[in-house]
């Protein structure tokens, strides 16, 4: 009874419950892994160039203007260069706490006086430098400091350079609890007032504005405006998600444009060792970077709905993973229906979850819920394949009596591989063929066993070679044979090994030869091709009965090579890729072009042995159509290369028959 409730599937609700309960606590993990799958949404947008260019201090900057801190004049002097090439507004992201070692902050002062809608820094921190200027913000409704993001001090820049400045906005940043940045305070608390960011700063400047307006309860931020912007929608801790797609146009301090077109310019140090990056959903960036896509942000919001995750969404995530759950466990009754239920729920939950950002932006997590299906899934199938091992393991044992050693003891270390199907890798494939079996089975007549004998001896002296040189025996088709190399088990030199089987395959048939020519049999002949190439390679057949093979257009002209063999008067014959992968170690011997029966495309074949400049000559006029310049060759080295006569002997007869109307550098074969 207990043996038969553990194996029930409906077990799995203790998986989903489970599952259920860590989404409700939402530990840090489950969190990340959320944060993470926002960063995918998020960065999914197209990029878009907006109206905010950047100028970077760079190393280039250093090299003409010197060590850094430049001396104040030579800030005063940026500023004053940026507005002369038409800057709409300069944001000049750099913090002046100290007096100029130079004694230059006049100079700088006076810049700023000058062009008074320059906004300037200052930092959110754990002390107070300077004091920083008031805050030109206006609180509406009763303000909980407790309910904003708080720091004990600010660090200011002096009070010339703070009162010169048209605004000052607060830099700072609030990593999510991976680290990374995706969400955006655009106000601070402290010391009882609320601090706007340097984003929100720039636009009140911009606009004209003489404050930021925040209604707040006391749950923090209810809502906030520019008057002459209008409003900014943000959470209860004044936040706003980035969207990482707005990004500014870089200009180096030394390389500037004539004319920045109006546009607002954030002027920062990106010089190494200088610029402190941070970590955002698009990897690290820099200060200025991060404001400008912030303020892109916020200025894109204006016309379209903001990136927002709803108050409601944990609850609706929580439902989704129960109801989901309970489906999928209702379906895997039935294993198919079960299977397509888990592919159904999670391609329609990424897709649901993909469709509601692309079109109103609000971010839903799926990642909790695709987890829980898979989960759930993975616990009911798991009891329905438990409850199948014996069969496996007869499985197992029926396998062994067909299949190669190596085969069985990968099978037995992943059991998958028992089910149909296969992946895609180059092979090496052998097919080989005996010539001459008709004068062999006229020999032994009506003694159908002393041919089976004889041709048993003959395959194990074959099949031996194959199995010492790493390859697999596919099957035997009547007097042929089909190998490969390069699976199950990975050959990086499965060309050359295929290649040291044929030859060694043939100084076995040598030596079979003497023995049966000596018992009065007639000498076994062979024909050999080899071809290399990708295929399908895997268990191939019927849910009933299924065999390791290999499948592809590779193994079809492998066997068509073969048959080749017997018209070329060779007893190997290379596919081109085989040759190319073995030629720095066996000579290879190009022979022709060839259309193999059932194919349109020609490809170049080979044989084992030496190439000579005879028959580079003779392949360039055999190729161009040049048959009476090639004739001439054939016929001198079918005297002159005793190795390759009989091959020399056939192009001679295919080249007196004439050159065909439609010849194009490829001959083809009219059979197998």
């Amino acid at each position: 009874m207990l043996k038969k409730l553990a194996l029930n599937p409906w077990t799995a609700l203790l998986t989903l419950v489970l599952l259920i309960s860590i989404r409700i606590v939402d530990p840090s993990f489950v969190e990340s892994i959320r944060l993470r799958y926002f960063d995918t949404l998020v960065t999914s947008r197209p990029t878009q160039v907006i109206d905010v260019d950047i100028v970077n201090i760079d190393e280039r900057s250093l090299e003409k203007y010197g060590q850094w801190p430049f001396s104040r004049d030579m800030y005063g002097k940026i500023i004053q260069d940026l507005y002369s090439r038409n800057a709409g507004m300069v944001v000049f992201n750099i913090l002046t706490p100290d007096v100029d070692r130079m004694g230059k902050d006049a100079d700088y002062v006076q810049a700023l006086k000058k062009y008074h809608s320059v906004v300037l820094p200052s930092i959110g921190s754990t002390s107070t430098r300077n004091q920083p200027r008031a805050p030109g913000s206006a609180v509406i409704g009763s303000f909980n400091q407790d309910a904003f993001i708080q720091y004990p001090g600010i660090i200011a820049n002096i009070p010339a350079v703070e009162n010169a400045a048209g605004g000052i906005g607060i830099t700072n940043t609030l990593p999510e609890i991976d680290g990374v940045v995706r969400r955006m305070p655009l106000v601070i608390a402290y010391d009882g007032k609320l601090y706007p960011s340097l984003t929100m700063e720039t636009l009140r400047v911009a606009s004209a504005d003489s404050t930021v307006q925040i209604k707040v309860n006391e749950n923090g931020v209810e809502k906030m405006r520019i008057p002459k912007f209008g409003p900014i929608v943000t959470d209860s801790l004044s936040r706003i998600w980035v969207d990482w797609s707005l990004t500014a146009t870089n200009y180096s301090l030394v390389n500037l444009p004539k004319d920045f077109g109006g546009k607002i310019v954030i002027v920062g140090v990106s010089a190494q060792g200088l610029s402190n990056p941070v970590a955002t959903s698009k990897g690290e960036m820099l200060p200025q970077e991060l404001q400008a896509a912030v303020l892109g942000t916020v200025i894109a919001n204006k016309d379209r709905p903001a990136i927002t995750r709803p108050d409601w969404a944990d609850g609706a995530e929580i439902l989704a993973i129960v109801l989901s759950g309970v489906l999928l466990l209702f379906f895997t009754r039935w294993v198919y229906v079960g299977l397509a239920a888990v592919l159904v729920l999670v391609i329609g939950s990424t897709y649901g979850s993909y469709f509601v950002y692309s079109n109103y932006l609000f971010l839903f997590d799926i990642t909790a819920t695709v987890c829980s299906i898979i989960l759930v899934s993975l616990h009911a199938y798991g009891i329905k394949f438990v409850s199948e091992f014996l069969q496996k393991q007869q499985i197992k044992k029926q396998f062994g009596t067909y299949l190669s050693p190596d085969l069985v003891a990968q099978l037995q270390r992943q059991p998958d591989l028992l089910q149909l199907g296969g992946d895609s890798r180059e092979l090496s494939i052998m097919f080989t063929d005996v010539r001459g079996f008709t004068s062999i089975s006229e020999h032994y007549g009506a003694d159908v066993q002393g041919l089976t004998k004889i041709m048993n001896r003959y395959m194990t002296a074959m099949t031996k070679k194959i199995l010492e040189n790493k390859g697999t025996l596919d099957k035997y088709i009547g007097d042929a044979q089909m190998a490969f190399w390069n699976a199950p088990l990975d050959d990086s030199n499965h060309a050359k090994n295929a290649v040291r089987t044929a030859l060694q395959m043939m100084e076995s048939l040598d030596e079979f030869n003497e023995e049966v020519v000596a018992e009065g049999v007639p000498a076994f002949g062979m024909g050999l091709g080899i071809n290399t190439g990708v295929v399908v390679v895997g268990n191939m057949g019927s849910d009933q009965r299924f065999d390791y093979t290999c499948l592809g257009d590779s193994v079809n002209l492998a066997s068509r090579l073969e048959g080749q063999s017997k018209n070329y008067g060779v007893r190997i014959v290379l596919g081109p890729e085989t040759a190319k992968q073995v030629q720095d170690e066996y000579p290879v011997f190009e022979m022709d072009c060839i259309a193999v029966k059932g194919k349109k495309a020609g490809v170049k074949i080979f044989t084992l042995s030496e190439q000579t400049t005879a028959q580079n000559a003779f392949l360039y006029w055999y190729y161009e159509g040049k048959w009476d310049e090639a004739l001439r060759i054939a016929k001198q080295e079918v005297k002159n290369n005793k190795e390759m006569s009989h091959y020399y002997e056939l192009m001679v007869e295919r080249l007196e028959q004439g050159k065909p109307n439609d010849w194009h550098g490829t001959y083809v074969a009219t059979s197998k």
